[in-house]
């Protein structure tokens, strides 16, 4: 009998960061999308309700490649110095179906999140789009600054946090991925002179007021998978183009799509998702903000996953 474990490739994060580039990521996330890929075929994830959190089972099957992650969502782990998601992601061969390699989980999730964010963000951002606002000061806030910046040259950089040692911990971090930015702590306010404006935190009611946000930025909402949690106002839903992942999971998790709804100020015929965009079905809104909203599918580890072996 072959040794299932013995022929396992075992994928850390240090490994995954030598091998995949969050550039490689993004043209990966697009690359899938282009292909025709529509995430309303992706495979459902379960979701389930433990002790001190949540398990998350997401499975995925596309372009010939078959994966599944497991992943553990503990609030509250910040204040414990951890990683609020955890997991760890088996690959596994098309044709055989035998696993392939063990990837580290957590740091797949921390490299595709930011890059479904950018390979959006890229199609529907305008081409000047240089000033950025990042709300929240975690790992996936400091991921955004290095995803934005593979796919517009940053000007300046504002990072808002409640905390004012985490907030300064989190630009002097984020330097690195934009050296060349103005990069420092901001307030809500920034927002009015941003192209770019990404909400990164586990806020269960809108951040700030939608008129802060012109009409020619681009806005994304990773904070939550939760249908009652909202970081965006549902005015600022009403008056912007949505583009979400799939209106299957808009509908049943993605909380400032759903609020939106409840409160009248959002149909869910409005949706554009991915596919739409990326096949050309619809366009980019002009004339109003574009809010990118996403809750994590089971496709895009597998997108990012098959090149780290």
């Amino acid at each position: 009998m072959p040794d299932v474990i013995a022929d396992l490739s075992l994928v850390s994060a240090r490994l995954l960061e030598d091998r995949v580039s969050m550039a490689d990521a993004v043209a990966a996330i697009q690359q899938t999308l282009r292909d025709g890929f529509d995430p309303e075929d992706d495979l459902a994830r379960q979701i389930l309700d433990v002790p001190n959190g949540q398990l998350l089972l997401m499975p995925a099957a596309a372009g010939g490649a078959v994966g599944q992650k497991f992943a553990t969502v503990a609030p509250g782990n910040p204040a414990r110095g951890l990683e609020r998601i955890q997991a760890l992601y088996i690959l596994v061969d098309g044709t055989t179906l035998a696993p392939t390699a063990i990837i580290d989980g957590t740091a797949l999730t921390s490299l595709r999140t930011p890059a479904v964010s950018a390979a959006c963000a890229d199609v529907v951002a305008t081409a000047e789009a240089a000033d950025a606002v990042i709300i929240g000061t975690g790992p996936q806030a400091i991921r955004h600054v290095e995803a934005l910046a593979t796919i517009r040259p940053l000007r300046s950089v504002r990072i808002v946090g409640r905390d004012d040692a985490r907030t300064a911990s989190a630009v002097d971090a984020s330097r690195a991925y934009a050296p060349s930015a103005d990069m420092r702590a901001g307030t809500l306010d920034d927002i009015a002179t941003a192209d770019l404006i990404v909400c990164a935190t586990s806020a269960p009611t809108p951040l700030f007021d939608a008129d802060l946000v012109r009409d020619d930025a681009t806005v994304v909402a990773i904070g939550s998978h939760e249908p009652d949690r909202a970081e965006l106002a549902p005015a600022l839903m009403a008056r912007a183009q949505v583009i979400v992942e799939s209106r299957r999971v808009a509908r049943s998790e993605a909380g400032d799509v759903i609020v939106a709804v409840d409160a009248g100020m959002l149909h869910h015929d409005d949706l554009v998702t991915m596919h739409e965009l990326f096949t050309g079905a619809v366009a980019p809104a002009t004339d109003r903000p574009r809010v990118i909203k996403t809750c994590g599918m089971g496709w895009q580890d597998l997108a990012v996953a098959r090149l780290a072996v």
